[in-house]
Order: structure tokens, then C-alpha cells, then sequence
């Protein structure tokens, strides 16, 4: 081969090196070519899996407080303002409502929930026995108080009735409720607080009015009002009314 045609070749050949190598660097694909020149397929090159995606748990969803009480109070009392009407035909009977000072319960509303049991239909006025009012001052029949289980105690054991910290109790003029059953309810009423609370404002008036305890009369029945249901429902439905029926 003459010299002239040594040097070209040299040349063709490193130029296409070169273009070749910058085609892979480049574009990250080999070309193989047929016997005609032309690309006949192309080869991928090597690619990195996807990165991994690290999934961040879910934060726990956020808990609700159980509400607390103060086992003990001041031992004094605070008497809620204001009065409420007359409620039924019977034979009237006036209280006032207080609540123990440092529970952090407002004399106000304890008075606004007695007031309307007091007031409902299915409650002690529904037979036309009794009528109840609660006026601004002056003298009263009886007294509702919310107070601490430890004055709880202390109130009920001076007419001989033990409550361990965990009841209500009628004592002469005193309708005492405590403020744990109050806030926390019992079993049987753990979904409907507010239906133990009808219950135990009538409970206690209830003894004040002269009843006593009953029994469940039967299952499937609602409870008395006057069941101590604090201690089992005997078979019987949750119900905070002496009449339920209105009757």
C-alpha cells in the first residue's frame, strides 16, 4: 500500500474511534452496523432501578383526655344566681342549687341542668303531685349540691350513710351529688352522660320526696328511677326517668 493511502486510512479509522465513543458517551447506546452500513438494532445500555421510596408512617391519630375531677374540694359552697319558674301542679316545693367551691364546675349550669329535670315532663311533676321552684332567695325545701367525693363523704356520714367516695346521697334537706358520677357517669351509662345525669338529680330527689329503693321488675324493662343502678341494672334498660312515658 503506497504511503499516501496508509496515512488516510489512519485517519478514517481514528476519526470513527473517536465519533464512536462520544455516541456511547453521549447518548449511553451502542449501533451495530450490517454488511449494508446501516444500524440493524440498538442496545440499551445498563440503567439504576428507581430509587426506593421510604414511606413515613402515619402519625397516631390524636387522643382525647379523659375528664378529671378534684377528689377533694373547698368544702365551701358557691349558690348559683337567678331563679326559674314554677314547674307543675302539685303540692310546690322551692331549692336551691350550689356547687362546691375548687371543682371547677360552674353554679350556673349545674342549676340550668336540675332546673330543666326538674321541669321535664317525665320527671316528679308528671302525676300532678309535685311543682317545684327555684327562686332568687329566701327560704327553700331543699338544696341541690355538686360537690367532691370527699365532701360527698363528709356530708352523707353525718346522717350515717356511707358512700365510699363514689355515690350521691339524700341527707334531710341536702340532695347531694358527686361530682365523679357526674363527670365520669356509671357503666350502663358510659355512652349517654347526660342520661345518668337526669338519673341521678332524680334519684336523689326522689329520696327526698319520700321514695325508696326499688328493683328491676323485669328484662328487657326500663330500670326505676329509684334502682340503684350503680350497682347493676338486674336485667333491666338504662332510664333516668320515674316516668318515662310521661304518665
Amino acid at each position: 500500500m503506497r504511503r499516501e493511502n496508509r496515512a488516510l486510512v489512519y485517519v478514517v479509522v481514528s476519526v470513527g474511534a473517536v465519533v464512536g465513543g462520544l455516541m456511547f458517551a453521549a447518548g449511553g447506546f451502542a449501533i451495530r452496523n450490517n454488511s449494508s452500513g446501516t444500524p440493524t438494532n440498538w442496545t440499551a445500555a445498563p440503567t439504576l432501578p428507581p430509587p426506593t421510596t421510604v414511606e413515613t408512617p402515619e402519625a397516631p391519630p390524636p387522643t382525647t383526655a379523659p375528664p378529671t375531677f378534684p377528689q377533694s374540694g373547698e368544702g365551701t359552697f358557691r349558690r348559683a344566681t337567678g331563679d326559674a319558674e314554677r314547674v307543675g301542679t302539685g303540692r310546690l316545693l322551692r331549692y336551691r342549687v350550689e356547687v362546691e367551691r375548687g371543682l371547677g364546675q360552674e353554679p350556673g349550669e349545674f342549676a340550668q341542668w336540675v332546673d330543666r329535670v326538674l321541669a321535664d315532663p317525665r320527671g316528679w311533676t308528671a302525676r300532678g303531685r309535685w311543682a317545684f321552684q327555684r327562686p332568687a332567695s329566701g327560704p327553700v325545701d331543699f338544696i341541690v349540691k355538686l360537690a367532691s367525693p370527699d365532701t360527698v363523704d363528709e356530708i352523707c356520714g353525718r346522717y350515717g350513710l356511707d358512700t365510699g367516695g363514689e355515690v350521691s346521697c339524700r341527707g334531710q334537706e341536702n340532695v347531694v351529688i358527686n361530682v365523679k358520677r357526674w363527670i365520669l357517669a356509671t357503666p350502663a351509662y358510659a355512652g349517654d352522660v347526660d342520661m345518668y345525669r337526669h338519673l341521678v338529680v332524680n334519684h336523689e330527689v326522689g329520696h327526698f320526696l319520700g321514695h325508696g329503693h326499688a328493683s328491676c321488675p323485669g328484662k328487657g324493662r326500663p330500670a326505676p328511677v329509684m334502682q340503684q343502678q350503680i350497682y347493676g341494672m338486674g336485667g333491666c334498660v338504662p332510664n333516668g326517668w320515674p316516668y318515662p312515658q310521661g304518665q
